[in-house]
């Protein structure tokens, strides 16, 4: 998906709407992870859903009704596509290996599994097919979806505005900022959280080149539809007991 050049907003206007789509995730996880975290379910997943359908709508919005721009699919390219699907292969495998062969041996998400058993419970999913369903659209989807808010839309406006290298640097710093707060959530501020802030930091950059070099979503989607499903086949080792009472 890409767009035409021309547009009738001035460049003051388009930094701040990249700086509005790099600020909004991070409130809306602060309010659903911080503020809200102990609120009834109801809430939690009404506010969750609010912050998610701004977020996603504001950069379409943005693109046809303010810059007035034309979009237009482009055909992907097979070498970015097979590059996001071996990167992704490539992490899934990482993350496996680490947690099964030190992280769970290790204890370090002892403290953090019973955290993320509540927020589980939190959205109401308490069967393994509701656990399945929202895995897979969040690997499906809502990867997408990020694919589009930070590859297409925040890394795609800083490229017209800085140099590439930064644009880079920029939409995956604003890509892993949200994170940081889940993460010190149930890692607080150790070498976990550190670790793996800096590892998102790296994949968010690696998408973004490898959608500049396909000018396509199709590989970073694919690569990172991957590292979310690495994250609910761990995360179905941390709540599993949930649903059989275990």
């Amino acid at each position: 998906m890409s767009d035409s050049r021309v547009s009738p907003t001035s460049r003051r206007a388009d930094v701040a709407a990249v700086l509005v789509t790099l600020v909004l995730p991070t409130l809306v996880t602060w309010l659903y992870f911080v503020v809200l975290n102990e609120a009834a379910a109801s809430l939690q997943q009404g506010v969750f859903t609010a912050g998610k359908v701004v977020q996603f709508a504001f950069p379409i919005v943005w693109v046809l009704a303010i810059q007035r721009r034309r979009l237009r699919l482009a055909c992907p390219k097979a070498a970015g596509v097979i590059e996001g699907i071996v990167f992704g292969l490539a992490v899934l495998v990482l993350m496996l290996l680490l947690y099964h062969g030190w992280l769970k041996p290790g204890g370090h998400f002892r403290s953090a599994g019973e955290a993320i058993c509540r927020k589980v419970a939190g959205f109401g999913i308490d069967t393994p097919a509701k656990y399945i369903f929202f895995g897979a659209f969040y690997s499906l989807a809502h990867s997408f979806l990020e694919e589009y808010y930070y590859r297409w839309f925040i890394f795609g406006q800083l490229r017209r505005m800085i140099p590439l290298s930064a644009a880079v640097v920029v939409s995956s710093l604003g890509f892993t900022a949200h994170h940081v707060i889940v993460l010190h959530l149930y890692f607080g501020w150790s070498w976990i959280t550190l670790l793996f802030s800096a590892a998102i930091a790296l994949g968010g950059a690696a998408w973004a080149w490898i959608y500049h070099r396909g000018d396509s979503l199709v590989g970073p989607w694919m690569s990172h539809l991957l590292v979310d499903a690495a994250i609910f086949i761990i995360g179905y080792d941390l709540v599993g007991h949930l649903f059989t009472g275990a």
